[in-house]
C-alpha cells in the first residue's frame, strides 16, 4: 500500500534533469525560475551521476537523487518509490518520462518533441518553464570545489608551471564525431606557446578519469607550462578550475556548456553538429565549425589547426581580460 501523500505548506518541487553534464547545465536556469514561481521552494533534483555534484549547492536545492542506469529501466522505478509519498507542488521532467504523470501533483511541465521548434535548447527551456526572458545557465559554485581545485592548481603552479594567465582546454566529448583528433590539441598549444600573446601563460586540460588519452598531447605540449587537471574530481571540481582560467577552448561537450555559464570567454569547436542550436550560450561565447554554413555538415577533421588557432587569438583579442568588457 502506497504511504499518504505529505501535507505541507512550504512549496514542494521535483525537478527531473538530464543523465548528461551539457543538458544539466542548458536547463540549469530553471532553479531560479522556481523560486521565482514559487518563493521559497524546497526542491529534490534527480539526475545522473556525472551532472549530480551541479546541484548539490544550488538555491532551493534541498536533496539531489543520483539516477544510476539499470536494466529494465529500473532506475525510473527507484526514482518513483523516493519520491511518490511527497505530493509536490510543481514537477519539471526535462526528459520527459512517464514518471511526472505518476506522482501526485498539482502542476506539471514535461518536456515533449513539440518544444523542439528550432530553437535553442536554453530558449526551449525557458518557454517550457514560461519564463519571459530566457533563462541563462549557471554554476552553483561552493568553497569545496574550489577547494579541491585549489589542491589540484596551486600545487603545479608552485612547483613549477608559474603564475601566468590559463587557458583551459577540453580536448574530450563523448560521441562520436564531436573529437578533435588529440594530436592536433598538442600542435594548437605549441603555436599558442610560441605567440607573444600568450607569452607566460598556462595551458590546463580538464577532464574526468576517462579522458586522459585525448588529453596527453596538449599537456605533453605544454611542458612545464601545463596545468594537469583532468581526473583530478567531479564536474564541479573541474567548473571551479575553469572559472580560475581567464580563457577556455573546447569541444562540443558539457565542459564548454560549463565554462559558457561561468561567463568564461568560451570557443566551441564544432564538427557534423548544430552549432548554431548547441554552441554555448552568453555574451562570451564564440564557435568554430568545420563547416560554418548552417544546414551543411563536414567531419571535425576538416578543422584545421591554423583555423582553431586563429580563433583563440579572436578570443584572446576580444576578452585580453577574460570576463572584464570587450576590447573596443
Amino acid at each position: 500500500m502506497a504511504p499518504a501523500p505529505t501535507v505541507t505548506q512550504t512549496p514542494r518541487v521535483l525537478f527531473v534533469s538530464s543523465n548528461r553534464i551539457g543538458d544539466c547545465v542548458i536547463s540549469s536556469g530553471v532553479i531560479r525560475e522556481i523560486g521565482r514561481q514559487l518563493p521559497g521552494a524546497r526542491i529534490t533534483v534527480a539526475a545522473g551521476r556525472p551532472p549530480a555534484p551541479l546541484f548539490r549547492s544550488a538555491p532551493g536545492v534541498e536533496r539531489v537523487i543520483v539516477l544510476d542506469k539499470k536494466p529494465m529501466s529500473g532506475h525510473w522505478l527507484d526514482l518513483w518509490q523516493q519520491v511518490r509519498g511527497t505530493r509536490w507542488d510543481l514537477v519539471v521532467d526535462i526528459r520527459g518520462s512517464a514518471l511526472a504523470w505518476t506522482v501526485p501533483a498539482r502542476r506539471r511541465v514535461v518536456y515533449t518533441r513539440k518544444w523542439e521548434t528550432g530553437l535553442r535548447k536554453v530558449e526551449m527551456v525557458s518557454r517550457l518553464m514560461g519564463a519571459e526572458a530566457p533563462l541563462d545557465p549557471e554554476i552553483f559554485l561552493d568553497d569545496q570545489a574550489r577547494a579541491e581545485a585549489a589542491a589540484v592548481i596551486d600545487p603545479q603552479l608552485q612547483g613549477g608551471a608559474g603564475p601566468g594567465p590559463i587557458l583551459a582546454l577540453a580536448p574530450i566529448a563523448h560521441q562520436p564525431g564531436k573529437s578533435w583528433p588529440a594530436d592536433r590539441w598538442g600542435q594548437l598549444v605549441e603555436k599558442l606557446s610560441a605567440d607573444a600573446r600568450f607569452d607566460g601563460w598556462r595551458f590546463m586540460p580538464v577532464g574526468g578519469p576517462g579522458d586522459r588519452p585525448p588529453a596527453t598531447p596538449a599537456l605533453e605540449a605544454a611542458g612545464d607550462r601545463g596545468i594537469d587537471c583532468v581526473g583530478k574530481g567531479d564536474i564541479l571540481c573541474s567548473a571551479a578550475a575553469i572559472d580560475r582560467a581567464a580563457l577556455f577552448v573546447g569541444n562540443d561537450s558539457g565542459l564548454m556548456h560549463v565554462a559558457a555559464a561561468l561567463g568564461q570567454p568560451t570557443l566551441g569547436l564544432f564538427g557534423p553538429t548544430e552549432w548554431w542550436l548547441y554552441g554555448p550560450w552568453g555574451p562570451r561565447t564564440r564557435t568554430v565549425a568545420s563547416n560554418e554554413t548552417r544546414g551543411q555538415f563536414a567531419p571535425i577533421e576538416d578543422l584545421t589547426v591554423e583555423r582553431v588557432f586563429s580563433a583563440v587569438v579572436d578570443l584572446h583579442d576580444a576578452w585580453p581580460g577574460g570576463r572584464s568588457v570587450p576590447a573596443p
